[in-house]
C-alpha cells in the first residue's frame, strides 16, 4: 500500500500529525507491512497555520498512482478549496481506492468533487460549509461512506489512524496501536453509511 499525504500551507499540525503518527505503524502488522508513505505538495514545502515549516517529498505527483490519499484540515483549506490549480491536482485522486480526510479536510474533498451524494462530517464548527458539497452532513466523529472517510475536528485525527489500521490490519492492530501511543479512549461516534 502507498499512501500520499497531502499537504497545503495553513493546515493543523495536529490533523496531519495525529494520523500520520498512528498510520506509520502499519508497518508493524504482517497484513500491511510494506506500506509507504509521502508528504505531497504544490511546493516544496508549506507551512502550518502557527508558522511551523515542513519539507515535503514529491511536489505535484500523480495522485492516481497512491492506494490511500489523505487530506487533513487547518484554516487554510477555506481559500483553498476555491483555486483551481490544487482542486485540479486533488481530483487526480478521484479512483484512488481510500480517500481520507480530518477536520476541514473534507472541504477540500468535497471541492473535488469526492463527496458528491455521499454522507460526510467535518469539524463541528463548520458543518454548514461542508453542506453544499455532500448528501447529508452527519454530526459525528468518523463517517465511512463507500471509499470514502471523513472525521471531525482535529484530535480525531488520531481516532481516524486508529479506525483506518482497524480497516487495513484488523481490529487486533488497532487495539495494538492504541497500546503503543498509550491511547485509552473507546471509539465512538463512527458511523459506516
Amino acid at each position: 500500500m502507498k499512501i500520499a499525504f497531502v499537504l497545503f500551507d495553513g493546515l493543523t499540525f495536529l490533523d496531519f500529525a495525529g494520523f500520520y503518527d498512528v498510520i506509520n505503524r502499519l508497518n508493524f502488522f504482517e497484513q500491511t507491512k510494506g506500506t509507504t508513505w509521502e508528504t505531497c505538495a504544490m511546493t516544496d514545502q508549506v507551512t502550518d497555520e502557527s508558522g511551523l515549516t515542513l519539507k515535503v517529498d514529491r511536489v505535484k505527483p500523480n495522485l492516481a498512482e497512491y492506494d490511500l490519499v489523505f487530506v487533513p484540515g487547518g484554516m487554510g483549506t477555506r481559500k483553498l478549496r476555491f483555486d483551481e490549480a490544487f482542486v485540479g491536482w486533488l481530483r487526480q485522486a478521484e479512483n484512488v481506492p481510500l480517500k481520507v480526510s480530518v477536520c476541514t479536510g473534507s472541504l477540500l474533498m468535497g471541492a473535488a468533487g469526492f463527496l458528491t451524494g455521499k454522507k460526510a462530517t467535518t469539524h463541528p464548527n463548520v458543518y454548514e460549509l461542508l453542506e453544499p458539497y455532500v448528501a447529508e452532513v452527519i454530526q459525528t466523529r468518523i463517517v465511512k461512506d463507500g471509499n470514502v472517510i471523513t472525521a471531525g475536528g482535529v484530535a480525531t485525527s488520531i481516532d481516524l489512524g486508529v479506525y483506518v489500521v482497524g480497516l487495513l490490519a484488523g481490529q487486533e492492530a488497532a487495539d495494538n496501536v492504541k497500546l503503543q501511543i498509550d491511547y485509552p479512549y473507546d471509539m465512538q461516534g463512527v458511523v459506516e453509511a
